[in-house]
């Protein structure tokens, strides 16, 4: 068994080396596929990173009108702070807004000027609300909006909260990611479908150009698989070997986009990603060369190497 079985591994890589051009051809285009599949992985990082990245920054501002009081403010913070989904609630007072303000606005005299022209402080207090979860937001928002203890008089004392504001830009950038998810997975599947037709090419080629040497092992009674394995495994050699070339161009590839964009990507460090998820990238990378190869090779040998 040991023997047929290395007897096959040895025949399939001759039959990879006398391939030749076309063992080339399929080599190259798998090595295409399997660096889309690369890139999807790498992009679908880098977006998630940056949708993490603009979530953790977002929080809900609750601005409330001038004529709200310190208590009444205080007493919707402690409220909110009994919520089990509310990581943080950040009181800023009206004077502390106005300070702000002025500080932001310290180069645009007009604006200093027309507010000193005021007397008062147009600014309310508000509360910034950091939720556990970015999905627990919406929760908040609609427990604000309940809250009784919010209006005073038959008013609210909320003026305005950004919650949706945030929210658009989430939800755009989660579609976005949807979005290039989705068209990198039709590529790549365009791709492996290429692969798989230059594959069936190749193995057609292959069981023609041995056709005599197959119809000698039928006569010596040579079984299914041995005559059908050096095939498949010619096939899954390519996978393979366009796998190593995948990885191999990908180290410098990371390096370069690593260290210069890592600013542009919010920190995100393409080579770090690489280097600490080099098992997982290694193992999708050669396990989908190696299964591209097989699938393709087992489908050709089943079509055009009748026994």
């Amino acid at each position: 068994m040991m023997l047929t079985f290395r007897r096959i591994l040895e025949n399939g890589a001759k039959n990879f080396y006398r391939g030749g051009a076309v063992s080339f051809a399929t080599v190259l285009i798998m090595t295409v596929t399997l660096i889309i599949i690369g890139s999807l992985l790498f992009l679908s990082a880098i977006l998630s990173n940056t949708l993490a990245s603009i979530q953790d920054k977002v929080d809900v501002n609750v601005y409330f009108v001038t004529s709200a009081s310190e208590n009444d403010i205080m007493g919707v913070k402690n409220k909110l702070e009994q919520l089990p989904e509310v990581k943080s609630v950040e009181y800023t007072s009206r004077d502390q807004a106005l300070a702000e303000f002025r500080e932001r606005h310290s180069n645009d005299q007009l604006t200093l000027q027309a507010l000193d022209e005021l007397g008062t402080n147009p600014l309310g207090a508000s509360l910034a609300i950091k939720a556990k979860n970015p999905s627990q937001y919406e929760g908040i928002v609609q427990f604000l909006s309940d809250e009784p203890a919010l209006s005073v008089g038959g008013s609210s004392i909320i003026d305005r909260i950004n919650y949706y504001q945030n929210k658009t830009v989430i939800d755009r950038l989660t579609n976005a990611l949807r979005t290039t998810e989705q068209a990198g997975l039709v590529i790549v599947l365009l791709f492996a479908i290429a692969s798989i037709v230059i594959v069936l090419a190749s193995m057609r080629l292959a069981i023609y150009t041995a056709r005599d040497e197959i119809g000698v092992m039928r006569l010596m009674g040579a079984s299914n698989m041995y005559i059908r394995g050096p095939f498949i495994v010619a096939a899954m050699i390519s996978g393979l070997l366009a796998a190593i070339i995948t990885l191999v161009l990908f180290y410098p590839v990371a390096w370069y986009v690593g260290s210069s964009f890592s600013g542009w990507l919010g920190g995100f460090n393409l080579f770090d990603y690489y280097i600490s998820h080099f098992p997982l990238v290694f193992l999708i990378i050669v396990g989908s060369g190696i299964l591209l190869g097989a699938v393709a090779s087992f489908v050709a040998v089943r079509r055009y190497l009748k026994i």
